[in-house]
């Protein structure tokens, strides 16, 4: 049985301790220490640590998983081939350049004939950086119409944070259960094994940030409240499985799939304890701020989630989105204006249809705009809003689009570059704008 939304538990702050016992096994979590000599119910102890062991103690990052087994019992990891081999990559910087804007009509969603779970249909559209050295991004989409059984996938590489667009998805991790359905995302971090059900066709996008984790942005001025606030991230709650039998595990290590078996299911744990876990996000739960006088805000007051860089103020990567809202702006183009930034950005859609594209951006589809490449509204868009009426108006009601970004150049990979549903006519919907400049006009 997965869980719903009640039986899932409050992620108050990211930082903070957590716990949780699977109810059938009361008092499994040891009482006073982290590694007893016989921990309760004879189960082992394993940590699992997101950062290293000296990190600051406010970003310190680990978990304490009492298991029936631990996780090294499986014979070694070998290359997997499997039919997407060819499409998951880190080694980014062989790739050709491509500074053109690009976007993508709806990836394919599977055939009944496919066959395809979560990760044969994971795809990797675009990314930079290193897994090795471990900084850099991925970006994914995802198709799949079969569940996994027997089996279970973790990254070594960094933190996963999924998007579905189509179908819902129920997703056992070795800390509980979590349903992830259009409008909410799910953040599964890095080492944490986890399997993916679905009934029938799913599709959706993936976001994988190398050497960093995922954070809710600094409010500055904006105070203590809005964005995403911290009570509305759910995690899972211990939820153990004790079969035994031929197991799967896939691990992404170093940008390539590898798998091994073992002769138990590997979510066999009964109670753990930690900051360090995989959590949910509704996504209408998030407070928009935005302007009540004139101009149009940067996107970055839409950060749902960050993965900041060395660099003060510069993300690896941002998860942003453009919920409904009321548009109120005077004497104000009220659209995205045209820019050049120094930040790549990808746009998917969830569901309706953005304000700046009305056309050929469509849920299930995508846009990638390089850094410094220019962007902005389409002709129409720019026409419309510039003789509009700026009574307070409704912006995006049944619509929510959202934007990785990244302080990365994003390298595409070759199929991405030439599989069918790419729009090679994308900068055409600019063609139609056009010189309003009159010189005695002030």
């Amino acid at each position: 049985m997965y869980v719903q939304e009640g039986d899932l538990k409050y992620l108050s702050g990211f930082g903070s301790e957590f716990s949780s016992e699977d109810p059938r096994c009361p008092n499994s979590l040891p009482k006073g220490q982290n590694n007893p000599q016989k921990c309760p119910y004879n189960l082992y102890s394993e940590q699992l640590s997101g950062t290293a062991f000296t990190a600051p103690r406010e970003s310190n990052r680990r978990s304490w998983l009492y298991r029936i087994r631990p996780s090294v019992l499986h014979v070694p990891f070998k290359p997997l081939t499997s039919v997407n081999s060819d499409k998951i990559l880190a080694n980014f910087a062989t790739l050709p350049a491509e500074p053109n804007q690009m976007r993508w009509f709806p990836f394919e969603a599977p055939k009944p004939d496919d066959g395809l779970d979560f990760v044969s249909g994971l795809k990797t559209v675009c990314g930079a950086g290193d897994v090795i050295t471990r900084n850099g991004v991925g970006i994914y989409v995802y198709g799949c119409n079969l569940s996994m059984e027997n089996s279970a996938f973790y990254s070594a590489d960094g933190d996963f944070l999924i998007v579905p667009e189509l179908g819902t998805l129920k997703i056992t991790t070795e800390f509980g259960k979590m349903v992830v359905s259009p409008g909410e995302i799910c953040v599964i971090q890095q080492g944490m094994r986890f399997a993916v059900c679905v009934d029938g066709p799913t599709r959706g996008y993936a976001l994988e940030v190398f050497g960093t984790h995922f954070v809710l942005p600094v409010l500055g001025p904006i105070g203590a409240n809005g964005l995403a606030n911290p009570r509305d991230f759910l995690h899972p709650t211990a939820c153990y499985d004790d079969k035994v039998g031929e197991y799967k595990i896939v691990a992404k290590f170093q940008g390539k799939l590898f798998s091994a078996v073992q002769n138990h299911c590997p979510f066999d744990v009964v109670a753990w304890h930690g900051n360090y876990t995989p959590y949910k996000y509704n996504l209408t739960s998030f407070m928009t701020i935005n302007t009540v006088s004139f101009d149009h805000c940067d996107p970055s007051i839409f950060t749902v989630l960050t993965a900041p860089s060395v660099k003060p103020g510069v993300a690896i990567a941002d998860f942003v989105i453009f919920p409904p809202r009321w548009s109120v702006a005077e004497h104000t183009f009220r659209p995205p204006y045209y820019h050049r930034n120094c930040m790549s950005e990808f746009m998917g859609l969830i569901k309706g249809s953005y304000e700046a594209k009305e056309e050929g951006f469509r849920p299930g589809g995508a846009t990638l705009h390089q850094i410094m490449t220019p962007h902005g509204p389409d002709a129409q868009c720019f026409e419309g809003a510039s003789n509009a009426n700026l009574s307070p108006v409704r912006v995006a009601d049944g619509t929510m689009a959202f934007m990785f970004e990244s302080s990365f150049n994003l390298a595409v990979l070759p199929w991405a570059l030439e599989t069918a549903n790419r729009d090679l006519k994308y900068h055409e919907c600019w063609a139609g704008l056009k010189s309003h400049f009159n010189e005695q006009e002030q």
